[in-house]
Protein backbone atom coordinates (compact mmCIF):
# COMPACT_ATOMS: atom_id res chain seq x y z
CA UNK A 1 0.00 0.00 0.00
CA UNK A 2 1.53 3.55 -1.06
CA UNK A 3 1.70 5.93 1.83
CA UNK A 4 0.36 9.48 1.01
CA UNK A 5 0.57 13.11 2.30
CA UNK A 6 -2.52 15.47 2.46
CA UNK A 7 0.49 17.24 0.10
CA UNK A 8 1.17 13.85 -2.42
CA UNK A 9 -2.83 13.97 -2.83
CA UNK A 10 -3.71 17.06 -4.10
CA UNK A 11 -0.67 17.37 -6.23
CA UNK A 12 -2.06 13.58 -7.78
CA UNK A 13 -5.28 15.35 -8.37
CA UNK A 14 -4.16 17.90 -9.99
CA UNK A 15 -1.68 16.29 -12.40
CA UNK A 16 -3.90 13.36 -13.07
CA UNK A 17 -6.79 15.97 -14.07
CA UNK A 18 -9.09 14.37 -11.24
CA UNK A 19 -12.19 16.16 -11.08
CA UNK A 20 -14.49 14.62 -8.55
CA UNK A 21 -13.34 12.10 -5.39
CA UNK A 22 -15.33 9.96 -3.71
CA UNK A 23 -15.41 9.84 0.06
CA UNK A 24 -16.08 6.06 1.15
CA UNK A 25 -17.49 4.74 4.42
CA UNK A 26 -19.53 1.62 5.11
CA UNK A 27 -22.71 1.24 7.09
CA UNK A 28 -23.20 -1.55 9.77
CA UNK A 29 -24.64 -4.04 7.13
CA UNK A 30 -21.74 -4.21 4.94
CA UNK A 31 -22.86 -1.14 2.41
CA UNK A 32 -20.30 1.38 0.60
CA UNK A 33 -21.61 4.53 0.72
CA UNK A 34 -20.17 7.79 0.11
CA UNK A 35 -20.11 11.82 -0.61
CA UNK A 36 -18.63 12.89 -3.61
CA UNK A 37 -16.92 16.37 -3.67
CA UNK A 38 -14.86 17.91 -6.77
CA UNK A 39 -11.33 18.89 -7.07
CA UNK A 40 -12.28 22.14 -5.91
CA UNK A 41 -13.50 21.16 -2.42
CA UNK A 42 -10.82 18.27 -2.02
CA UNK A 43 -8.88 20.75 0.52
CA UNK A 44 -11.61 21.02 2.64
CA UNK A 45 -12.49 17.36 2.56
CA UNK A 46 -8.85 16.41 3.58
CA UNK A 47 -9.00 19.10 6.69
CA UNK A 48 -11.83 16.33 7.54
CA UNK A 49 -14.69 19.14 7.29
CA UNK A 50 -17.05 16.79 4.95
CA UNK A 51 -20.05 16.80 6.86
CA UNK A 52 -22.74 14.01 7.07
CA UNK A 53 -26.16 13.03 8.36
CA UNK A 54 -25.15 10.68 10.31
CA UNK A 55 -28.38 9.51 11.99
CA UNK A 56 -29.89 9.23 8.16
CA UNK A 57 -27.57 5.95 8.05
CA UNK A 58 -29.02 3.41 9.97
CA UNK A 59 -27.12 2.08 13.16
CA UNK A 60 -24.69 5.23 12.65
CA UNK A 61 -25.96 8.00 15.68
CA UNK A 62 -28.73 9.18 17.33
CA UNK A 63 -31.16 11.80 15.89
CA UNK A 64 -29.50 14.32 18.83
CA UNK A 65 -26.45 14.02 17.56
CA UNK A 66 -26.27 13.60 13.36
CA UNK A 67 -23.90 15.99 12.43
CA UNK A 68 -20.88 13.50 11.67
CA UNK A 69 -17.82 14.56 9.63
CA UNK A 70 -15.83 12.34 7.50
CA UNK A 71 -11.87 11.53 8.35
CA UNK A 72 -10.30 9.86 4.90
CA UNK A 73 -7.70 8.10 5.16
CA UNK A 74 -4.84 8.72 3.04
CA UNK A 75 -3.55 5.93 2.02
CA UNK A 76 -6.73 4.91 0.79
CA UNK A 77 -6.35 7.08 -1.91
CA UNK A 78 -7.16 5.42 -5.26
CA UNK A 79 -8.31 6.65 -9.09
CA UNK A 80 -10.77 4.53 -10.82
CA UNK A 81 -9.65 3.05 -13.60
CA UNK A 82 -12.92 2.59 -15.33
CA UNK A 83 -13.86 6.05 -14.93
CA UNK A 84 -13.08 8.54 -18.00
CA UNK A 85 -9.25 9.62 -18.36
CA UNK A 86 -10.11 13.70 -18.54
CA UNK A 87 -12.16 14.52 -14.84
CA UNK A 88 -11.19 11.54 -13.51
CA UNK A 89 -12.64 9.87 -10.50
CA UNK A 90 -10.53 8.59 -7.54
CA UNK A 91 -11.69 8.06 -3.82
CA UNK A 92 -10.59 8.28 -0.49
CA UNK A 93 -11.80 5.43 2.48
CA UNK A 94 -13.21 7.13 5.20
CA UNK A 95 -13.61 7.06 9.32
CA UNK A 96 -16.90 8.76 10.83
CA UNK A 97 -16.35 10.89 13.97
CA UNK A 98 -18.71 13.37 15.69
CA UNK A 99 -18.81 17.22 15.96
CA UNK A 100 -15.59 16.94 18.32
CA UNK A 101 -13.38 14.41 16.51
CA UNK A 102 -14.33 11.77 18.82
CA UNK A 103 -14.46 8.16 17.06
CA UNK A 104 -17.98 7.31 16.52
CA UNK A 105 -18.16 4.31 18.05
CA UNK A 106 -20.88 2.76 15.58
CA UNK A 107 -18.54 2.73 12.61
CA UNK A 108 -17.49 -0.56 11.63
CA UNK A 109 -13.84 0.62 10.42
CA UNK A 110 -13.42 1.82 13.90
CA UNK A 111 -14.67 -1.66 15.14
CA UNK A 112 -12.06 -3.78 13.92
CA UNK A 113 -9.28 -0.35 14.45
CA UNK A 114 -9.93 -0.79 18.19
CA UNK A 115 -10.07 -4.71 18.10
CA UNK A 116 -6.25 -4.64 15.98
CA UNK A 117 -5.26 -2.12 18.73
CA UNK A 118 -5.43 -4.63 21.22
CA UNK A 119 -4.12 -7.12 19.26
CA UNK A 120 -1.16 -4.46 19.24
CA UNK A 121 -0.80 -3.99 22.67
CA UNK A 122 -0.82 -7.86 22.94
CA UNK A 123 2.22 -7.91 20.59
CA UNK A 124 -0.09 -9.32 17.38
CA UNK A 125 -0.24 -8.20 14.14
CA UNK A 126 -3.51 -9.81 13.05
CA UNK A 127 -3.40 -10.87 8.78
CA UNK A 128 -6.50 -12.37 6.93
CA UNK A 129 -7.22 -13.02 3.50
CA UNK A 130 -10.55 -13.63 2.17
CA UNK A 131 -11.96 -16.04 -0.68
CA UNK A 132 -14.79 -14.16 -1.94
CA UNK A 133 -17.78 -15.87 -4.15
CA UNK A 134 -20.09 -14.15 -6.32
CA UNK A 135 -21.91 -15.16 -9.74
CA UNK A 136 -22.75 -13.64 -12.72
CA UNK A 137 -26.07 -13.30 -14.03
CA UNK A 138 -28.07 -11.88 -16.98
CA UNK A 139 -29.98 -8.99 -17.01
CA UNK A 140 -33.46 -8.60 -18.27
CA UNK A 141 -34.50 -6.48 -21.04
CA UNK A 142 -34.68 -3.40 -19.14
CA UNK A 143 -31.42 -4.20 -17.64
CA UNK A 144 -32.85 -5.76 -13.71
CA UNK A 145 -31.04 -8.19 -12.49
CA UNK A 146 -32.23 -12.16 -13.30
CA UNK A 147 -31.03 -15.38 -11.26
CA UNK A 148 -30.96 -16.44 -15.49
CA UNK A 149 -27.48 -18.38 -16.62
CA UNK A 150 -27.33 -19.94 -19.93
CA UNK A 151 -23.96 -21.80 -18.76
CA UNK A 152 -23.11 -24.66 -17.38
CA UNK A 153 -19.28 -24.93 -16.49
CA UNK A 154 -18.28 -26.24 -13.43
CA UNK A 155 -14.98 -26.38 -10.84
CA UNK A 156 -12.11 -24.86 -12.77
CA UNK A 157 -13.55 -24.94 -16.46
CA UNK A 158 -12.28 -23.02 -18.73
CA UNK A 159 -13.61 -21.07 -21.82
CA UNK A 160 -15.71 -21.71 -23.76
CA UNK A 161 -17.29 -23.77 -21.46
CA UNK A 162 -16.62 -20.88 -18.80
CA UNK A 163 -18.80 -18.37 -20.68
CA UNK A 164 -17.55 -15.23 -17.94
CA UNK A 165 -13.84 -16.59 -18.50
CA UNK A 166 -13.21 -13.32 -20.23
CA UNK A 167 -15.13 -11.26 -18.10
CA UNK A 168 -13.16 -12.32 -15.07
CA UNK A 169 -9.72 -11.67 -17.03
CA UNK A 170 -11.08 -7.65 -16.76
CA UNK A 171 -11.72 -7.87 -13.20
CA UNK A 172 -8.24 -9.25 -12.53
CA UNK A 173 -6.48 -6.68 -15.00
CA UNK A 174 -8.84 -3.64 -13.77
CA UNK A 175 -7.97 -4.71 -10.00
CA UNK A 176 -4.26 -4.94 -10.22
CA UNK A 177 -4.42 -1.83 -12.05
CA UNK A 178 -5.74 -0.60 -9.16
CA UNK A 179 -2.75 -2.45 -6.65
CA UNK A 180 -4.52 -5.47 -5.80
CA UNK A 181 -1.97 -8.48 -5.93
CA UNK A 182 -4.16 -11.41 -7.32
CA UNK A 183 -3.19 -14.87 -6.29
CA UNK A 184 -5.42 -16.75 -8.67
CA UNK A 185 -9.13 -16.88 -10.09
CA UNK A 186 -10.98 -19.55 -11.57
CA UNK A 187 -14.73 -20.59 -11.74
CA UNK A 188 -16.13 -22.24 -8.71
CA UNK A 189 -18.51 -25.39 -8.40
CA UNK A 190 -21.94 -24.01 -9.61
CA UNK A 191 -22.47 -22.58 -13.07
CA UNK A 192 -21.78 -18.66 -13.82
CA UNK A 193 -19.87 -19.12 -10.17
CA UNK A 194 -16.45 -17.28 -9.84
CA UNK A 195 -14.07 -16.92 -7.40
CA UNK A 196 -11.02 -14.48 -7.48
CA UNK A 197 -8.26 -14.57 -4.55
CA UNK A 198 -6.28 -11.17 -3.44
CA UNK A 199 -3.18 -11.30 -1.30
CA UNK A 200 -3.29 -11.35 2.93
CA UNK A 201 -2.77 -8.27 4.13
CA UNK A 202 -3.65 -7.06 7.59
CA UNK A 203 -6.73 -6.80 8.91
CA UNK A 204 -7.62 -3.13 8.31
CA UNK A 205 -6.03 -3.15 4.44
CA UNK A 206 -7.96 -6.29 3.80
CA UNK A 207 -11.50 -5.06 4.97
CA UNK A 208 -11.00 -2.10 2.49
CA UNK A 209 -10.17 -4.73 0.26
CA UNK A 210 -12.88 -6.17 -0.26
CA UNK A 211 -15.12 -3.27 0.07
CA UNK A 212 -13.37 -1.92 -2.93
CA UNK A 213 -13.21 -5.43 -4.41
CA UNK A 214 -17.45 -6.14 -4.66
CA UNK A 215 -17.51 -2.23 -6.22
CA UNK A 216 -15.07 -3.09 -8.92
CA UNK A 217 -16.92 -6.39 -9.75
CA UNK A 218 -20.16 -5.14 -9.79
CA UNK A 219 -18.74 -2.08 -11.76
CA UNK A 220 -16.96 -3.96 -14.65
CA UNK A 221 -20.00 -6.81 -14.53
CA UNK A 222 -22.62 -3.91 -15.40
CA UNK A 223 -20.39 -2.70 -18.27
CA UNK A 224 -20.50 -5.89 -19.86
CA UNK A 225 -23.94 -6.03 -19.37
CA UNK A 226 -24.20 -8.79 -16.81
CA UNK A 227 -25.06 -8.35 -12.80
CA UNK A 228 -22.66 -9.38 -10.13
CA UNK A 229 -24.34 -10.62 -6.93
CA UNK A 230 -22.39 -11.37 -3.56
CA UNK A 231 -25.70 -13.22 -2.20
CA UNK A 232 -24.86 -15.86 -0.40
CA UNK A 233 -27.53 -18.46 -1.95
CA UNK A 234 -29.00 -16.94 -5.09
CA UNK A 235 -30.28 -20.48 -6.52
CA UNK A 236 -31.82 -23.30 -4.79
CA UNK A 237 -30.32 -26.15 -6.38
CA UNK A 238 -26.44 -24.89 -6.62
CA UNK A 239 -23.68 -24.22 -4.26
CA UNK A 240 -24.29 -21.03 -2.42
CA UNK A 241 -21.22 -18.01 -2.48
CA UNK A 242 -18.77 -18.10 0.59
CA UNK A 243 -16.16 -15.88 1.68
CA UNK A 244 -13.83 -18.31 3.58
CA UNK A 245 -11.62 -16.38 6.20
CA UNK A 246 -8.11 -17.46 6.21
CA UNK A 247 -6.30 -16.02 9.55
CA UNK A 248 -3.17 -15.88 11.35
CA UNK A 249 -1.42 -13.74 13.69
CA UNK A 250 2.13 -12.55 13.53
CA UNK A 251 4.61 -10.96 16.23
CA UNK A 252 7.79 -9.54 15.17
CA UNK A 253 7.40 -10.71 11.83
CA UNK A 254 7.30 -14.19 12.54
CA UNK A 255 3.94 -16.41 12.17
CA UNK A 256 3.19 -17.15 15.37
CA UNK A 257 0.96 -19.89 14.54
CA UNK A 258 3.93 -22.04 13.34
CA UNK A 259 5.39 -24.39 15.73
CA UNK A 260 7.32 -27.07 13.80
CA UNK A 261 8.04 -28.89 17.30
CA UNK A 262 4.65 -28.94 17.86
CA UNK A 263 1.27 -31.26 17.17
CA UNK A 264 0.36 -30.93 13.67
CA UNK A 265 3.08 -28.41 13.15
CA UNK A 266 0.43 -25.81 15.18
CA UNK A 267 1.70 -24.05 17.91
CA UNK A 268 -0.45 -23.44 21.30
CA UNK A 269 -1.80 -19.99 20.24
CA UNK A 270 -3.02 -21.66 16.85
CA UNK A 271 -4.88 -24.21 19.32
CA UNK A 272 -6.07 -21.04 21.18
CA UNK A 273 -7.33 -18.40 18.66
CA UNK A 274 -8.90 -21.54 17.08
CA UNK A 275 -10.70 -22.48 20.56
CA UNK A 276 -11.96 -19.08 21.12
CA UNK A 277 -13.20 -19.05 17.82
CA UNK A 278 -15.08 -22.07 18.12
CA UNK A 279 -16.20 -21.47 21.55
CA UNK A 280 -18.10 -17.90 19.99
CA UNK A 281 -19.07 -19.13 16.78
CA UNK A 282 -22.72 -18.88 17.34
CA UNK A 283 -22.75 -15.31 17.70
CA UNK A 284 -20.14 -14.77 15.24
CA UNK A 285 -22.36 -16.14 12.84
CA UNK A 286 -25.54 -13.41 13.31
CA UNK A 287 -22.17 -11.49 11.60
CA UNK A 288 -20.56 -13.50 9.39
CA UNK A 289 -23.84 -14.91 8.14
CA UNK A 290 -26.26 -11.58 8.34
CA UNK A 291 -29.10 -12.46 5.81
CA UNK A 292 -32.11 -15.10 5.99
CA UNK A 293 -30.69 -16.01 3.23
CA UNK A 294 -27.22 -16.74 4.32
CA UNK A 295 -28.43 -19.94 6.09
CA UNK A 296 -30.36 -21.62 2.75
CA UNK A 297 -26.24 -21.69 2.02
CA UNK A 298 -25.16 -23.47 5.83
CA UNK A 299 -27.46 -26.88 4.80
CA UNK A 300 -25.26 -30.61 3.92
CA UNK A 301 -24.66 -30.95 0.90
CA UNK A 302 -23.70 -28.22 -1.08
CA UNK A 303 -20.03 -28.10 0.88
CA UNK A 304 -20.57 -25.36 3.18
CA UNK A 305 -20.14 -26.37 6.74
CA UNK A 306 -23.18 -26.99 9.15
CA UNK A 307 -21.15 -28.50 12.01
CA UNK A 308 -18.58 -26.65 14.82
CA UNK A 309 -15.67 -29.16 14.03
CA UNK A 310 -12.35 -28.55 13.09
CA UNK A 311 -9.65 -30.63 10.55
CA UNK A 312 -6.74 -30.94 8.61
CA UNK A 313 -8.33 -31.70 5.15
CA UNK A 314 -12.02 -32.05 5.93
CA UNK A 315 -14.05 -29.14 3.71
CA UNK A 316 -17.02 -30.38 5.85
CA UNK A 317 -15.18 -28.80 8.84
CA UNK A 318 -16.14 -25.21 9.83
CA UNK A 319 -12.00 -24.56 10.61
CA UNK A 320 -9.82 -26.30 7.78
CA UNK A 321 -6.32 -25.90 8.56
CA UNK A 322 -4.58 -25.81 5.30
CA UNK A 323 -1.53 -27.79 4.54
CA UNK A 324 1.05 -24.70 4.24
CA UNK A 325 3.76 -24.24 6.76
CA UNK A 326 6.08 -21.74 7.75
CA UNK A 327 4.97 -18.62 7.44
CA UNK A 328 2.12 -19.40 5.67
CA UNK A 329 0.68 -21.12 8.38
CA UNK A 330 -3.04 -20.39 8.75
CA UNK A 331 -6.57 -21.27 9.96
CA UNK A 332 -9.35 -20.83 7.80
CA UNK A 333 -12.97 -20.07 8.83
CA UNK A 334 -14.99 -21.47 6.28
CA UNK A 335 -18.77 -20.18 7.16
CA UNK A 336 -18.78 -16.58 6.40
CA UNK A 337 -20.11 -15.67 3.44
CA UNK A 338 -19.82 -12.48 1.22
CA UNK A 339 -22.44 -10.26 2.26
CA UNK A 340 -21.14 -9.73 5.86
CA UNK A 341 -19.99 -6.64 6.88
CA UNK A 342 -15.77 -7.36 6.13
CA UNK A 343 -14.71 -4.84 9.12
CA UNK A 344 -16.79 -6.41 11.80
CA UNK A 345 -16.30 -9.78 10.59
CA UNK A 346 -13.14 -9.88 11.11
CA UNK A 347 -13.36 -7.63 14.05
CA UNK A 348 -15.31 -10.28 16.14
CA UNK A 349 -13.06 -13.24 14.84
CA UNK A 350 -9.52 -11.35 15.87
CA UNK A 351 -11.69 -10.85 19.23
CA UNK A 352 -12.78 -14.34 19.74
CA UNK A 353 -9.49 -15.51 18.99
CA UNK A 354 -7.59 -13.05 21.30
CA UNK A 355 -10.07 -14.34 23.89
CA UNK A 356 -8.92 -17.87 23.40
CA UNK A 357 -5.04 -17.00 23.94
CA UNK A 358 -5.74 -14.95 26.56
CA UNK A 359 -7.72 -17.55 28.47
CA UNK A 360 -5.94 -20.78 26.63
CA UNK A 361 -9.19 -21.89 25.19
CA UNK A 362 -8.37 -25.50 23.50
CA UNK A 363 -10.62 -26.75 20.49
CA UNK A 364 -11.85 -30.24 20.56
CA UNK A 365 -10.27 -32.81 18.94
CA UNK A 366 -9.53 -32.96 15.60
CA UNK A 367 -12.57 -34.69 13.22
CA UNK A 368 -10.76 -36.54 10.09
CA UNK A 369 -14.63 -38.05 9.16
CA UNK A 370 -16.81 -36.60 6.94
CA UNK A 371 -19.50 -34.95 9.61
CA UNK A 372 -22.15 -35.07 6.89
CA UNK A 373 -22.34 -38.99 6.89
CA UNK A 374 -22.26 -39.07 10.46
CA UNK A 375 -25.76 -39.93 12.34
CA UNK A 376 -27.28 -37.59 14.77
CA UNK A 377 -25.94 -40.23 17.57
CA UNK A 378 -22.35 -40.22 16.25
CA UNK A 379 -22.30 -36.78 15.89
CA UNK A 380 -23.66 -36.43 19.84
CA UNK A 381 -20.93 -38.67 21.12
CA UNK A 382 -18.22 -36.84 19.52
CA UNK A 383 -19.39 -33.47 20.70
CA UNK A 384 -20.52 -31.88 17.95
CA UNK A 385 -22.46 -29.24 17.98
CA UNK A 386 -24.72 -27.28 15.13
CA UNK A 387 -24.06 -23.75 13.73
CA UNK A 388 -27.63 -21.79 14.07
CA UNK A 389 -29.70 -23.11 11.91
CA UNK A 390 -31.54 -19.74 10.78
CA UNK A 391 -30.86 -15.79 11.40
CA UNK A 392 -33.40 -15.61 14.05
CA UNK A 393 -31.25 -18.51 16.32
CA UNK A 394 -27.72 -16.53 15.28
CA UNK A 395 -29.57 -13.02 16.87
CA UNK A 396 -30.52 -14.93 20.23
CA UNK A 397 -26.67 -16.41 20.35
CA UNK A 398 -25.57 -12.80 19.55
CA UNK A 399 -27.69 -10.87 22.14
CA UNK A 400 -26.76 -13.71 24.42
CA UNK A 401 -22.47 -12.86 24.16
CA UNK A 402 -21.42 -10.95 26.20
CA UNK A 403 -17.49 -10.68 24.39
CA UNK A 404 -19.44 -10.49 20.98
CA UNK A 405 -21.81 -7.55 22.03
CA UNK A 406 -18.86 -5.59 23.70
CA UNK A 407 -16.36 -6.23 20.57
CA UNK A 408 -19.77 -4.63 18.54
CA UNK A 409 -20.52 -2.13 21.30
CA UNK A 410 -23.96 -2.30 23.06
CA UNK A 411 -25.39 -0.12 21.12
CA UNK A 412 -24.35 -0.96 17.78
CA UNK A 413 -25.07 -4.94 19.00
CA UNK A 414 -28.77 -3.51 19.73
CA UNK A 415 -29.37 -1.92 17.06
CA UNK A 416 -27.89 -4.68 14.76
CA UNK A 417 -30.68 -7.21 16.52
CA UNK A 418 -33.07 -4.99 16.30
CA UNK A 419 -32.79 -4.66 12.68
CA UNK A 420 -31.91 -8.19 12.10
CA UNK A 421 -35.34 -9.21 14.07
CA UNK A 422 -37.18 -7.01 11.84
CA UNK A 423 -35.64 -9.04 8.48
CA UNK A 424 -36.50 -12.41 9.73
CA UNK A 425 -40.21 -11.23 11.31
CA UNK A 426 -41.00 -9.36 7.89
CA UNK A 427 -39.73 -12.95 6.15
CA UNK A 428 -41.37 -15.16 8.26
CA UNK A 429 -44.63 -13.46 7.15
CA UNK A 430 -44.12 -14.03 3.58
CA UNK A 431 -46.19 -16.41 1.70
CA UNK A 432 -43.47 -18.66 -0.28
CA UNK A 433 -43.93 -20.00 -4.13
CA UNK A 434 -43.00 -23.51 -2.44
CA UNK A 435 -45.66 -23.29 0.17
CA UNK A 436 -48.07 -22.73 -2.49
CA UNK A 437 -47.19 -25.49 -4.98
CA UNK A 438 -46.50 -27.80 -1.93
CA UNK A 439 -50.14 -27.27 0.08
CA UNK A 440 -52.73 -25.43 -2.37
CA UNK A 441 -53.86 -28.71 -3.37
CA UNK A 442 -53.40 -30.98 -0.84
CA UNK A 443 -55.26 -28.92 1.65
Amino acid sequence: MAHYTKEDILRIVEEEDVEFIRMQFTDMFGVLKNMAVTAGQLEKALDNRCVIDGYSIEGLARIEESDMYLVPDLDTFTIFPWRPQQGKVARLICNVVDINGNPNRNDSRYVLQQVIQEAKDMGYTFEAGPEVEFFLFETDDNGQPTTITHEHAGYFDLGPLDQGENLRRDMVLMLEEMGYDILSSHHEIAPSQHEIDFKYDEALVTADNVMTFKLVIKTLAKRHGMYATFMPKPKSDAEGSGMHINMSLSKEGKNVFYDPKNDLELSDEAYYFMGGIMKHISAITAITNPLVNSYKRLIPGFEAPVYVAWSMANRSSLIRIPASRGENTRIELRSPDPAANPYLALAVCLKAGLEGIKNKILPPGQVTKNIYAMTEKEREEAGIQALPANLKEALEALKQDSLIVETLGKELAEKYIASKKEEWSAYQAQITSWEVEQYLYQH
